[in-house]
């Protein structure tokens, strides 16, 4: 193996351990929290979250199997399961997180008549067709048996291996990337776009009122003005930064990805197997990202994992204060004897 190719396979056992660790943390609290099983949107948290332990478990390891052996890990059967959920799993990440802008535009957007317009069996709709979406392209490359191990990213992925098939493979790739990728890129900046809007419109009558406000209070100490004044500036840039980084996380994580394999459907231009397996890379980072970017950062999810880690500790603290009690009580007979 190369320097590149262990720091390659380096990167993703940490990918890998990272992934593994944060999206479990988001389904305890999921399990943990009665609210956060009451809201919908925790309904596409936990599809998200199901999507990525999958990939995490099944397509990763694989992954670090082919670059530490640089050929196809197990048999044509595994390889092919394999490639099916990378490409299933793929789809339906990227809708998940479609669907959370969607139910994000609701609750900003049209407030009043959220409970109406996203109840739990409008977000069960949506997610069958998350699936639906999801399931249908892999099922269509499997018949054609376009999954195969693909050596360019080093994974069992979407992969031609028949000349005579190309057009029709070009073509199958071009609607997939559009479909997925595009569709759900399109609809997180429309959303989370509307989204800004409405914020920086709230973050303008809210400076109106504080401006108008410090006006008013004429004997103001100069401190509070500034503090008052800070908290005006970060209110304005706080949505900007959320939004930004769920639009970005997107487009950092998975447009490499995404050109690279529209870029390898021409034969002009040549592809290093090291970017390709970097920017495979990059789209497993995604699965790393997502837990922190729409659970573990949010206020309700730090509440949930700090009570779980409370209770544990007051667990802990009772069971060896019961141990200590009990080594007392044997000391004490022993001393009797």
């Amino acid at each position: 193996m190369s320097i590149w190719e262990v720091i390659l396979a380096f990167v993703v056992v940490v990918l890998m351990l990272v992934a593994l660790l944060a999206n479990v943390l988001v389904l305890m609290c999921f399990l943990y929290s009665a609210d956060i099983r009451k809201q919908v949107p925790g309904l596409f948290i936990l599809n998200l979250t199901f999507c990525n332990l999958l990939m995490t478990v099944s397509n990763m390891p694989l992954t670090l199997a082919g670059i530490i052996y640089k050929s196809q890990p197990g048999g044509d059967q595994i390889c092919h399961i394999v490639g099916f959920l990378e490409t299933f799993l793929t789809t339906n990440s990227m809708l998940s997180m479609a669907a959370l802008s969607i139910d994000r535009w609701i609750a900003v957007v049209f407030p009043l008549s959220y409970h109406s317009k996203m109840r739990y069996r409008d977000a069960a709709l949506i997610l069958s067709y998350t699936w639906l979406h999801s399931v249908s392209f892999p099922i269509v490359a499997a018949s054609l048996s376009w999954v195969g191990f693909h050596h360019l990213y080093a994974s069992c992925t979407l992969y031609n291996k028949r000349p005579e098939d190309r057009t029709q493979f070009v073509i199958f790739t071009g609607v997939f990337h559009t479909l997925s990728f595009l569709l759900s890129l399109i609809v997180l900046c429309f959303t989370y776009l509307k989204v800004l809007k409405v914020a920086r419109f709230h973050c303008k009558r809210i400076d109106v009122i504080t401006m108008q406000t410090l006006v008013l209070l004429v004997d103001i100490h100069p401190s509070v003005r500034e503090r008052c004044l800070e908290e005006q500036k970060r209110r304005r840039q706080r949505a900007t930064k959320k939004i930004s980084t769920f639009i970005g996380t997107f487009i950092l994580c998975f447009a490499p990805y995404v050109i690279t394999r529209l870029v390898e459907l021409s034969s002009v231009v040549h592809i290093s197997s090291h970017w390709g397996i970097i920017s495979k890379c990059l789209a497993y980072s995604k699965v790393v990202s997502d837990p922190f970017v729409y659970s573990l950062l949010r206020h309700q999810y730090r509440k949930t994992w700090k009570d779980i880690i409370n209770k544990i500790l007051k667990r802990s603290s009772i069971n060896s204060s019961a141990l200590a009690s009990e080594s007392h009580n044997r000391n004490i007979s022993q001393l009797n004897e």
